[in-house]
């Protein structure tokens, strides 16, 4: 039943339906010819248990964040503003690209609202300057997946809420991996414009009065930045109350800046609400699959059968990973995560790794699913931001990057301090 499990999700995922009706269909079909039980009768109190999680409430606040911050213009003062600080380096606006991909991931959580946002600001500028298309855009398509790595991230959330993880933990362990990230990323921008002089064209370097000025326009975000995330470690809020003091933040920015108005916050809203019901959506089909999984047994039987093959740890985790990297050419991002997180954690557990450090090797292998084809979705929102030129450009663009993503989860397995020794070391501050 498992393979068929798997094949009927490949085909469906083929099939051009969207994401939530996939799993739903799957999960009906499973339910129908394998479960003596009507278990669709349970869909009601699945839908309703899966979309009262109290952690949840945190996806439409952060996902509302990302919306005030892209529509105030408050991102693109803060990508002229870091573009002083880096533009000058060999590789010029692509580590502006990386830094602000970094920054505004810091406020908005969202892989694909990053990729969105940063691709709106800075594709024009590739144009203007002459820069090569490829190498350019695959720093946009990979800098969006530092939204979900570093803190507060979206999926790090529905993670949390569907492994029984503590999410501020997950927050922590995945801020020195996902800073380790984008230095190697712009690392490997600058050794390749270093040596191809082509692919960029030289920058022009700031003069320390105009760095300084533009410092200003660094501040909202950083300060939003400790907002949510300060607020969780000082023990003044969750995660869920973090979030809704990001948006309390997010709108007292805007209205410093004078852009608040009627029209701003409806588009805003909508932004929110659009994204909130297609996430939702994913998330109550997923849960009504986990739950016709684990009736049918499907769950403990996978747990057993990995414990039967006498493998080591590191093997079944090097296998779950190929896993990833083979789905992930197929299977969206989101859809991955939530339909198998269930599955794969008590596997891990059992074999004694860390669900904290697992969540941040997980996200990171969900990350280059945005980025690998045929289905990776930031590789599709820049080019739709591009609006012309081959799609090739942004694929070959972003596979170098992929790369460079699994070296990071090497990094992970042989040093796993990398992402435990922050929440150690805070739980060892509070106690």
């Amino acid at each position: 039943m498992m393979a068929t499990t798997l094949l009927l999700l490949l085909v469906l995922a083929g099939s051009g339906l969207f994401v939530a009706a996939v799993l739903g269909v799957l999960g009906y079909s499973l339910a129908t010819f394998f479960s003596p039980f009507p278990l669709i009768r349970g869909l009601g109190e699945v839908a309703w248990s899966s979309s009262a999680d109290f952690v949840l409430v945190a996806v439409p606040m952060f996902i509302m964040m990302g919306e005030l911050l892209l529509r105030s213009g408050i991102t693109d003062s803060m990508y002229k503003a870091l573009d002083r600080w880096v533009g000058h380096v060999p590789g010029g606006l692509m580590h502006t690209n990386i830094a602000a991909s970094a920054v505004f991931a810091a406020t908005s959580g969202s892989s694909i609202a990053t990729a969105a946002t940063i691709g709106t600001v800075s594709i024009p500028n590739m144009e203007r300057f002459g820069y090569k298309p490829s190498l350019f855009l695959g720093s946009i398509a990979a800098g969006g997946t530092l939204g979900i790595l570093i803190p507060p991230s979206i999926n790090m959330v529905l993670y949390g809420a569907m492994s029984d993880t503590a999410v501020g933990d997950l927050y922590l362990a995945g801020l020195i991996p996902g800073l380790l990230m984008a230095c190697l990323f712009s690392l490997y921008i600058y050794l390749r414009c270093k040596f191809d002089r082509s692919l960029a064209p030289n920058g022009e370097r700031a003069r320390w009065t105009q760095r300084l000025r533009a410092l200003i326009h660094l501040v909202p975000p950083a300060l939003l930045f400790l907002l949510v995330v300060g607020s969780i470690y000082a023990g003044l809020a969750t995660a869920t109350e973090a979030s809704a003091l990001g948006v309390i933040g997010s709108l007292v920015l805007v209205i410093v800046r004078g852009r608040l108005n009627l029209a701003l916050l409806l588009r805003s809203f909508e932004g929110t609400v659009r994204t909130t019901a297609m996430v939702m959506a994913i998330v109550i089909a997923a849960y009504f699959l986990n739950f016709v999984l684990s009736t049918l047994g499907l769950t403990d039987a996978a747990v057993k059968w990995v414990g039967e093959l006498g493998w080591s740890p590191i093997a079944v985790l090097l296998a779950i990973i190929v896993l990833y990297v083979f789905l992930g050419c197929f299977v969206e991002s989101l859809t991955l995560m939530i339909a198998t997180t269930p599955i794969v954690v008590p596997i891990i557990v059992q074999l004694g790794f860390s669900p904290v450090w697992f969540g941040v090797v997980f996200v990171i292998l969900i990350e280059t699913a945005l980025i690998t084809p045929p289905i990776g979705m930031n590789l599709f929102v820049v080019q739709s931001v591009r609006k012309s030129g081959p799609f090739r450009d942004v694929v070959m663009g972003s596979l170098p990057f992929v790369v460079l993503m699994f070296l990071i989860i090497v990094a992970l397995i042989v040093f796993p301090d990398l992402a435990l020794w922050l929440p150690s070391a805070f739980a060892a501050s509070r106690a």
